[in-house]
């Protein structure tokens, strides 16, 4: 049976999560202090996980963590935080703790991160750091992915809904803010897919021109326009047996638009300058930062098409509504400009870390990026300072932008989840990855 100990000193509330674990087949103990649980350690030394709270009367909960790497106990460690301690669950994080939850703690949130805390408890445990500073990037020994999926819930509920749909054949239509992500979570439905071993081909809607638009989808014969010097394969043929990725999507021609339609709808392409029609087998995946709804309404993109691309569809989470995936963002920001840049910044200080947390971040995670790889040129130590930054940031970053914050935007956003969910609200905020009361709030 899986032994829990809970560290609290609040102790009605550690009672009520003591009798409802035991009730989901745990057998757990609870302390309300930092010397009380290291007594129960020591005297029951086959604890598989503890729970704890950061602050308690003896000691912060930061030093029973420190203290069970000191001797050599490797136990998954899981942090409860009030959200006004963001920065405290990111540093116990630092320190080797699993994972975190804030409180008021939600029951089924809570039993999903303890089963994966000892799920993951086979892979290395990571070595507290010991210095005052909020966060720390040891230099890897190979190279840093290039992104990560985050733990707060908004991230776990979007790579659940990656999870859901990847094995199936819908088409997914991925609708958020520039720089949130749209690609990655693109390719991971793709990798996640029964096409993962076929090709993953992304075209940019943006960037294509009107005149060259067919081609670039479907291909071209030589001599089929001025410049058609060979024979070209489109997005279409390329992909063909795997996933094709249509990013801002949106922006697509009405006339295009009528001929994307028409080879989903026939699962067949012919080439400009072609005579031959060739059947084509994709599964297709579009984002855009639009709201095609209101597109639709205006006549400037077809319903029909909307229909078929939006078969099941992803809101993407801003980064100011991620939480401290933040700062797990910015370190690994760190790592890969560490990499590309030759240099050797460690992370950020507390006042530096304290600025991150303090902007609204409207570029999401592009912009983040960007500043952190400044930043990281800029610094002149191990840690990036709060003046170094501010001076990565520019004059326009200096205060938060909340000015920019599209309010119309997310509101649409939410109506569109609720119009999905039935008007279940509370179906459209796990949806969504905030809460019952944030949606309420956000409609006023």
């Amino acid at each position: 049976m899986t032994r829990i100990l809970i560290v609290e000193d609040d102790i009605a509330f550690g009672t009520m999560m003591q009798t409802w674990l035991k009730k989901k087949g745990f057998d757990v103990d609870k302390a309300t202090s930092v010397g009380a649980a290291v007594r129960l350690i020591e005297e029951k030394p086959a604890y598989n996980l503890v729970l704890s709270d950061l602050r308690l009367p003896d000691r912060d909960g930061l030093e029973l963590l420190a203290w069970m790497h000191k001797n050599s106990m490797p136990i998954p460690f899981i942090v409860m935080t009030n959200y006004a301690e963001v920065q405290n669950a990111v540093l116990a994080m630092k320190s080797g703790a699993a994972d975190y939850i804030a409180k008021p703690i939600q029951p089924d949130i809570l039993l999903s991160k303890i089963k994966d805390a000892l799920q993951n408890n086979n892979t290395s445990t990571p070595q507290p750091n010991n210095s005052n500073h909020t966060t720390t990037t040891p230099q890897p020994l190979n190279p840093s992915p290039r992104y990560i999926e985050g733990k707060s819930d908004a991230s776990r509920q979007l790579y659940s809904y990656v999870s859901l749909v990847a094995p199936t054949p819908m088409s997914v239509l991925i609708l958020g803010a520039s720089g949130t992500g749209k690609e990655y979570v693109a390719r991971r439905i793709h990798e996640q897919s029964q096409r993962a071993g076929k090709p993953f081909v992304a075209l940019d809607c943006g960037a294509i021109p009107r005149d060259v638009a067919a081609s670039e989808f479907f291909g071209h014969k030589k001599g089929a326009f001025t410049g058609a010097d060979t024979d070209k394969r489109g997005a279409f043929e390329a992909a063909n047996g795997g996933t094709l990725f249509l990013d801002e999507v949106g922006n697509l021609s009405y006339d295009v638009q009528v001929q994307l339609l028409r080879a989903l709808q026939e699962r067949r392409i012919r080439p400009l300058g072609g005579t031959e029609e060739r059947p084509i087998d994709i599964r297709l995946v579009a984002a855009t930062n639009e709201n095609l709804e209101q597109a639709v309404a205006e006549g400037r993109f077809r319903e029909d098409l909307y229909h078929r691309l939006s078969e099941f569809t992803i809101y993407m989470p801003q980064l100011s509504e991620r939480g401290t995936d933040l700062y797990l963002f910015a370190d690994l920001f760190v790592r890969l400009a560490n990499e590309e840049l030759s240099r050797h910044v460690e992370g950020f200080d507390a006042r530096a870390a304290e600025k991150l947390a303090s902007y609204s971040w409207p570029g999401n995670l592009r912009e983040l990026n960007n500043v952190v790889k400044r930043a990281v040129l800029m610094a002149r130590g191990a840690f990036i300072t709060q003046d170094e930054l501010s001076a990565a940031m520019g004059p326009v970053r200096q205060e938060p932008i909340t000015a920019l914050h599209d309010a119309d935007a997310e509101r649409q956003r939410i109506l569109n989840a609720l119009q999905q969910c039935g008007g279940n609200k509370s179906k459209a905020a796990r949806m969504l990855g905030i809460d019952r009361k944030t949606l309420y709030n956000k409609l006023g």
